[in-house]
């Protein structure tokens, strides 16, 4: 007897195998990241999702430690679909992946929280793995910066998108996620003239050296161009690219802790990431998602697909899985005998 549709439920605890995806029920089930297995063990593991639930440097409205969570179950409702549009491979095919859980910290002792941010993600670093990381404010990108310099032994380049250039300068010995981009350049854990910042529209004196599109540059340029701008800016240099939802319009991403109107769409934002093919992404968060401001889910279901962009961005530049071609093959043989493709997908499981 032919197994039903959505009969494997909780992936997030029975899947085998880190590739692939497969269809199930999106209102139940645990609440992992596209439904990826929850694991600690890396071997072999080419991205690892974390969650980092903090948000005690925000300037205006808190809730993004409840960031993670929104993003995982909004992931659920595209989590059956193997590509994300307008790729053209499968995301989890090309990479094996995993939810490694979140970074947890003492939120007696509110200072400890960036070194364990640190130690976490070069722990996970050591492995060969990398990571896509869910906010939780702007300043965890700081500590995770900062593991992977140490890994790469240079400064890193920066695909910046957000409202705010995060680079207000700020004495030393005092940092909140409006300034730790300043401290970035500074330290030189990120170099500034091969960085990006893209959406920006509140005022700042100071570019610190960034390369700025602001919104106003996206629309009149277009998204193509600042894409391509962009990729020559970074060069070969290895890249970490930081969403913050605030980057897109409230009309989009009311969910969030500091809105700016007049933002990017997502359909914009959607562009700009695909048209950043060929970067050499090293790592990758969104951030700044909060919950308690959303509306309908629309803000937590747009960080979910951004991040989704991310990994295949991150993804792209692995080589072609033959279980692809395998599948799209036994997908189209399903179709064409009038079967539902969703019954063929056990074996993603």
């Amino acid at each position: 007897m032919q197994k039903p549709p959505f009969a494997n439920p909780d992936f997030a605890f029975r899947r085998k195998n880190p590739r692939g995806l497969a269809a199930e029920v999106a209102y139940a089930g645990a609440l992992s990241f596209l439904r990826r297995k929850y694991s600690k063990d890396l071997a072999d593991i080419d991205l690892a999702v974390i969650g980092v639930p903090f948000d005690l440097a925000t300037t205006n409205r808190s809730g993004t430690r409840l960031g993670p969570r929104a993003i995982r179950a909004a992931s659920s409702m595209i989590a059956c679909w193997s590509r994300i549009y307008p790729w053209d491979f499968d995301t989890f095919l090309r990479i094996a992946a995993v939810d490694w859980g979140d970074i947890s910290f003492d939120f007696g002792q509110p200072g400890t929280a960036p070194e364990s941010i640190r130690a976490a993600v070069a722990e996970i670093l050591a492995t060969n793995t990398a990571t896509l990381a869910l906010g939780g404010d702007h300043f965890i990108t700081y500590p995770i910066l900062q593991a992977y310099a140490e890994k790469h032994g240079k400064p890193l380049s920066l695909i910046h998108f957000d409202a705010h250039s995060d680079t207000w300068r700020d004495p030393d010995g005092r940092i909140d996620h409006g300034t730790m981009f300043f401290h970035a350049a500074r330290k030189g854990i990120v170099a500034p003239e091969r960085s990006v910042q893209i959406g920006l529209r509140t005022y700042n004196p100071e570019t610190h050296g960034f390369n700025i599109f602001d919104a106003g540059a996206v629309r009149s340029m277009g998204t193509a161009t600042v894409a391509e701008r962009a990729r020559e800016i970074v060069g070969d240099n290895p890249c970490y690219i930081t969403f913050d939802i605030d980057c897109l319009d409230p009309a989009y991403a009311p969910g969030t802790g500091t809105p700016e109107p007049g933002g990017l769409t997502t359909t914009e934002a959607r562009e700009l990431l695909f048209g950043l093919r060929g970067v050499h992404v090293a790592g990758m968060d969104v951030v700044e998602v909060s919950p308690p401001y959303d509306h309908g889910e629309i803000t937590a279901l747009a960080g979910a697909t951004i991040a989704f962009m991310l990994a295949s961005l991150f993804a792209e530049r692995f080589p072609r899985h033959p279980r692809e071609d395998a599948r799209a093959a036994k997908l189209s043989e399903a179709a064409a005998d009038g079967g539902d493709p969703f019954t063929e997908s056990g074996e993603d499981t």
